[in-house]
């Protein structure tokens, strides 16, 4: 792990949740587009089977943190839970998710809002379950984070987190450094001009705790039942916890 706090623009001043914001505003307008051509299309086989581990749960409302454009918001409609909420920092971001919102059959039952992850202006114990997708390496304060996440959710209510990991089995692992500290950068430039925003997309994804690491975390911060998948080589993971009931 980093021994530092990863943002995205190391000559400024301003919090990392600030960066975070002016960054995903800035290349809102190609982020679908990097996200596909960074992850091959992968991505959107692991949200789908973030879906298919909600929906035996039934759950009525869902709370999607840090939504983005609102891939998974919209995906989650399968579920067919009365009231989705997707609430992210970056309005830019919120914008291209509202269009897509739009056009999903699901739209009067999901809405996207300007929202804190670490100040959710919900009651506790309001949501059945609570997603978040490549999101929670962008919290300026981890801990808070998830601890708010736990206030809202309701007893016995299911966390289900999407974030990247880093491989472990050679070769992929030498091949996965090089992929992310070389080729995402650069093709993040080429298609955002915005180099260090995709530099820190990399730098926070080697950094950020994964697999037993990131389970004990969620761990000290009240989760139970938890579970890590790993996904496609484990250059991604899935993580499943629970509130306790009581």
């Amino acid at each position: 792990m980093a021994t530092h706090q990863v943002v995205p623009y190391q000559n400024k001043k301003s919090s990392k949740k600030t960066q975070v914001r002016q960054m995903f505003d800035g290349i809102s307008p190609q982020y679908d587009l990097m996200n596909r051509i960074i992850s091959g299309g992968i991505d959107i086989k692991w949200r789908k089977n973030v879906v298919a581990l909600l929906l035996p749960k039934k759950p009525r409302k869902i709370l999607d943190v840090a939504t983005g454009t609102g891939d998974l918001a919209v995906a989650l409609s399968q579920t067919q839970a009365k009231e989705i909420v997707g609430i992210d920092i970056s309005k830019g971001m919120l914008d291209i998710g509202k269009k897509k919102v739009k056009k999903s059959h699901w739209a009067k039952n999901i809405r996207m809002e300007i929202g804190d992850s670490e100040n959710i202006d919900y009651p506790a114990n309001y949501f059945d379950a609570v997603t978040v997708a490549f999101g929670v390496r962008n919290f300026e304060n981890l801990d808070k984070g998830l601890l708010e996440i736990l206030r809202v959710l309701r007893p016995g209510g299911n966390l289900v987190i999407l974030e990247t990991a880093v491989p472990q089995k050679f070769p992929l692992r030498q091949f996965y450094r090089l992929y992310t500290h070389f080729v995402m950068p650069v093709v993040g430039w080429f298609f955002s001009k915005d180099k260090s925003a995709y530099q820190y997309l990399s730098d926070s994804a080697n950094a950020f705790p994964f697999g037993e690491a990131f389970n004990n975390i969620l761990a000290k911060n009240g989760f139970i039942a938890i579970e890590d998948i790993p996904q496609t080589l484990g250059v991604a993971s899935i993580y499943c916890a629970q509130k306790p009931t009581s």
